[in-house]
């Protein structure tokens, strides 16, 4: 196999963007995030002026969450023995129908002979619909792009790709609120529609290839051999756990509301900027990494920066001013950030061709809804600790984790791109 090379990336920051096919690629993650978080906003806003109950919020990232992780496993054998291009059109097909019923019955002729409760009903509905989308999504988007762009530029189409999205999911729902206060719910579903025909079009500018994997047993045993290959690889089982971790004992951001009304005692105007910071340190240091890639020891930068992200949330726990407060959770996109970048390139340099379908799927069962969780988390230790103790222990568990796995994979902290570039079996 040819050795990888890094030295591409230090010369030309723009490398994968130089394929067309991995440009329409962009293009497709780009909208279909942009959709995908302005209908997030909007569906939480109207649900709530419908109900006025806050448990039926929780009850939309139930919804979703259920189907979509529930189904992935599946989702990612189907990616894995499918052609990748069509199946991702089947995809989009789904979410645009399940958007479009959403639109239809926001219409004033609809709604109009809808009960309140049947309306609540139908949109939890479409919400399982796009769960279900979901479990399929991701596996197909890690292994499409793994086929339009040669591996020498995985770092750099892995920053580049964490980039657009991040970037989409800090303007989506700016973008949907404004339509929203300004247009109307109707109008803004109907933009969403416009923005998923986007994706969908731009699909056909990449080419089909044939799946590399034509499964020789039953789906149970493809599926187990997806599982074993993830848990044989140290540094990517590593990967995922750390991750996985981090982000449950690091999910103090959801406890924003809570600093800025009675720790910081700011408004809402500062609350706003409060929740944007750690976007904006995330996209700033992406494209700072599209120059200068975190990938020449990939495990030890990996190790550094969740050591700074637990860092950066015991800060803010800490931080009494509001503009010392900014930039931990600044640092905390930072830092963030880098994980990610890093993490997403070492599952794209280590996974075989054939089984990149499955191995995301283990992905989604591992962080898919860590998130959530790491929210959930931080509600309940909020509850039980108060709310700076919660921050603080959840900063100082994610650095305990990174010292267990420090003192785990030794071995693997001296390791450059070059050593890494084989799947390992």
């Amino acid at each position: 196999m040819d050795r990888l090379d890094s030295d591409p990336e230090k010369k030309d920051p723009y490398a994968s963007l130089r394929y067309p096919e991995f440009r329409s690629f962009l293009i497709i993650r780009f909208f279909l995030t942009f959709a995908y978080q302005i209908q997030a906003v909007i569906i939480g806003w109207y649900i709530y002026q419908l109900t006025k109950d806050p448990f039926s919020l929780g009850l939309i990232g139930l919804a979703e969450a259920i189907p979509a992780l529930g189904i992935a496993l599946y989702g990612g054998y189907v990616a894995d023995k499918s052609e990748k291009t069509k199946l991702l059109k089947l995809i989009l097909v789904g979410m645009f129908v399940c958007s479009l019923v959403l639109f239809l019955i926001t219409l004033p002729a609809f709604s109009s002979e809808l009960s309140q409760s049947n309306i609540v009903l139908i949109i939890y509905f479409m919400i399982f619909g796009i769960g279900i989308a979901r479990g399929f999504m991701g596996p197909v988007i890690f292994s499409l792009m793994a086929q339009i762009i040669p591996r020498e530029h995985y770092p750099n189409s892995s920053t580049w790709n964490s980039a657009g999205w991040q970037v989409a999911s800090i303007a989506g729902p700016a973008f949907g609120g404004l339509v929203y206060a300004y247009a109307g719910i109707s109008v803004t579903f109907f933009l969403i529609l416009v923005f998923l025909v986007i994706s969908f079009g731009c699909i056909f500018f990449l080419q089909k290839r044939p799946p590399q994997f034509v499964p020789q047993e039953n789906m149970m045993e493809s599926l187990k051999e997806g599982i074993s290959f993830v848990f044989r690889s140290r540094m990517l089982l590593g990967a995922m756990s750390l991750d996985l971790f981090s982000v449950f004992f690091g999910g103090a951001v959801a406890l924003i509301p809570v600093v800025a009304s009675e720790v910081l005692h700011v408004g809402a105007e500062q609350f706003g900027m409060m929740r944007a910071a750690p976007a904006i340190g995330a996209v700033l240091t992406m494209l700072f990494m599209a120059r200068h890639s975190p990938m020449n020891k990939p495990w030890r930068n990996l190790l550094f920066a969740v050591t700074g992200f637990g860092l950066s949330i015991i800060g803010y726990g800490l931080s009494t001013s509001f503009y010392l407060t900014l930039v931990f959770l600044f640092l905390e996109g930072v830092f963030d950030s880098v994980s990610v970048v890093i993490r997403s390139t070492i599952m794209q340099l280590l996974t075989p061709d054939k089984m990149r379908g499955r191995v995301s799927a283990v992905n989604s069962m591992f962080i898919g809804s860590s998130n959530e969780i790491g929210a959930f988390e931080s509600g309940l230790t909020a509850r039980l600790m108060g709310t700076v103790p919660a921050i603080i222990f959840g900063g100082s568990m994610t650095l305990l984790i990174v010292s267990i796995t420090y003192l785990k994979t030794k071995k693997l902290i001296p390791l450059g791109l070059k050593e890494i570039h084989q799947p390992e079996s």
